[in-house]
């Protein structure tokens, strides 16, 4: 299966920098898609990494892109309701002709992330319930039928417009590392999109997602993985802008940061080998996030893929 190459769009560093408007992602999302990449993405958070608001931000790249896939990398259901999720996300998907692609996770229980889930008057401690009842009540109202639904949230012969394009909903790719959450998207979800920490953890990961789907009787979910890459051919420089990137990005220590997630920062040729390791792998679908100068980065791997 040919490798798919998707980029994450720096809502985050464009706060970082003190850059609160839209034009220029609007316009290097037009620009990753003419240099033939196959998706774009964009993270979530409130106050513990602020940045754009993701559905608003999906919308925008819908409406000027024409064939990229658009996704999110990660939405946290949770913090929303779902059945104005599930109206949001149906017509961000009509606005895309049928791109979009739902990723999702539960959020790490660092403290800014909790503070952030208390702030919206959401139990953190209730986020997979949330997340796992939220979204089937958001596939059972892309049906297109009358909806009768009682548990977290009630409703009563309601029914929901606009209909995704897709029949059923847009795909549900989910954030998960720990055997848990792995087998959670085995059993209800569309794709699996991990974080790291290496390729030796990707594999193993992939092994117990086609264990948990052979058991669940369900086909293999689209196997990704989410890395971030700093391309400089002075090594220990580029590597140092990723630890430097870490730290303000996600205010906590790169150390920590790193060993969870995958990054690689040196020469193209060093960083090609990282990505393509873990198409080796089975990922089949990757999400850079690039560290250092996005247009030039973005310019040499179109050429490498």
């Amino acid at each position: 299966m040919e490798l798919k190459l998707g980029y994450l769009i720096p809502t985050r560093e464009n706060i970082m920098s003190g850059d609160h408007s839209v034009a220029g992602l609007l316009e290097r999302a037009k620009m990753v898609e003419r240099l033939g990449f196959e998706s774009l993405w964009v993270g979530d958070s409130l106050f513990a990494r602020p940045r754009h608001d993701p559905l608003t931000m999906l919308a925008a790249l819908g409406a000027v892109t024409g064939r990229v896939q658009i996704g999110s990398a990660v939405l946290l259901p949770a913090l929303r309701n779902p059945v104005v999720l599930a109206q949001q996300l149906a017509t961000i998907d009509q606005i895309s002709g049928g791109r979009l692609i739902v990723g999702a996770g539960i959020a790490a229980g660092t403290p800014r992330i909790m503070d952030e889930f208390k702030a919206a008057s959401v139990p953190f401690d209730k986020r997979v319930g949330r997340l796992v009842e939220g979204f089937a009540l958001c596939r059972e109202l892309w049906k297109g039928e009358p909806v009768n639904w009682s548990g977290r949230w009630e409703v009563n012969a309601a029914e929901l417009a606009p209909l995704p394009v897709k029949p059923g909903g847009p795909p549900i790719w989910l954030a998960a590392g720990v055997p848990a959450g792995i087998r959670r998207c085995a059993e209800h979800y569309d794709g699996w999109m991990p974080i790291g920490p290496d390729v030796e953890g990707f594999r193993a990961g992939l092994v117990q997602l086609q264990k948990a789907a052979d058991e669940f009787g369900r086909p293999l979910p689209t196997a990704s993985i989410y890395l971030t890459v700093c391309v400089g051919e002075n090594e220990q420089r580029a590597d140092a802008q990723i630890n430097e990137y870490m730290a303000e990005y996600c205010g906590m220590s790169p150390v920590v940061m790193r060993s969870i997630q995958a990054c690689c920062g040196g020469s193209l040729s060093k960083v090609v080998a990282f990505i393509r390791e873990f198409a080796e792998a089975g990922a089949e679908h990757i999400i850079l996030r690039l560290v250092g100068n996005h247009e030039t980065t973005l310019q040499q791997l179109s050429e490498q893929f």
